[in-house]
């Protein structure tokens, strides 16, 4: 997002953390994410609601009357507010009520004490998705409705992963809109990092990093940040030794790999 929607989302995600004390988080969720299907599907509707040019209360009134019964009043509210705010574009507005239903699920989860097994479980299908064509050209199948590939995902994670992982992964298998599926997944992974104020670091090795080398790895990068850095590993025989490290769009690259392409391309010079 840029200009306005930038502005407006940060607003409205502001908003969202102040609902941390309610207690029906989870059903806030998903009814945002089913508001977001209704939205990404009925043009004309989205097109209105995120039309700034179109008085607010027509706006927030065309909601009660869509939403009614659907959702809760509180989850109203939060409609209202998104439907309030200024919108760049209509799939602007879609993004935002999807980013704060997937919001009000970390915040669920933070509450619960499961939020670092949320985001854990959420890397590794990142990560199980990149490995495997097969499970990627399924996904993003045309031919396959939002619904089947809703229980393909369902069919494979199961009860192997926390509830609200099944939720989130399961609404992203069903909702991608032209978007690459490790791309949502690791828009999902960055929000949830931000619920505790940290960022992520995907660091790539030939071999797994045990809890001290986590822990020194993690002091290293906050420092460098200024942020709490929170790692998650890939394991990645392609490194051959050293490791990369990619937080947002930085990487520092210390692999074996890189220092040997660097070498080549040095005596090519």
């Amino acid at each position: 997002m840029i200009g306005a929607s930038r502005n407006s989302l940060a607003l409205v995600q502001e908003s969202m953390r102040s609902r941390s004390s309610q207690s029906d988080l989870s059903a806030l969720s998903a009814e945002l994410l089913a508001a977001a299907d209704i939205l990404a599907s009925e043009k004309s509707l989205r097109q209105y609601l995120a039309d700034s040019g179109q008085p607010i209360d027509a706006r927030t009134s065309l909601i009660k009357d869509v939403y009614g019964t659907k959702v809760s009043s509180g989850t109203q509210d939060v409609l209202a507010e998104l439907v309030a705010a200024r919108w760049s574009s209509d799939n602007d507005l879609v993004d935002a009520v999807e980013l704060l239903g997937s919001q009000a699920a970390f915040v669920a989860a933070d509450k619960a004490g499961s939020l670092d097994r949320v985001e854990n479980e959420i890397f590794h299908f990142g990560r199980a998705v990149q490995a495997s064509p097969e499970l990627q050209m399924t996904l993003t199948d045309p031919s396959l409705s939002s619904q089947t590939k809703a229980e393909i995902v369902g069919d494979l994670l199961g009860s192997k992963v926390d509830a609200i992982t099944l939720g989130l992964i399961k609404h992203v298998a069903g909702n991608l809109r032209g978007r690459r599926v490790d791309a949502v997944l690791e828009t999902l992974g960055t929000l949830a990092a931000a619920q505790r104020n940290q960022v992520v670091a995907e660091v790539r090795s030939v071999v797994a990093l045990d809890a001290d080398q986590t822990r020194r790895l993690s002091a290293a990068l906050s420092k460098i940040t200024g942020k709490n850095v929170r790692i998650n590993v890939a394991i990645d025989p392609a490194i051959v030794g050293g490791i990369s490290v990619t937080i947002g769009e930085d990487v520092i690259d210390g692999s074996v790999a890189a220092r040997l392409e660097s070498a080549r391309r040095a005596l090519l010079a």
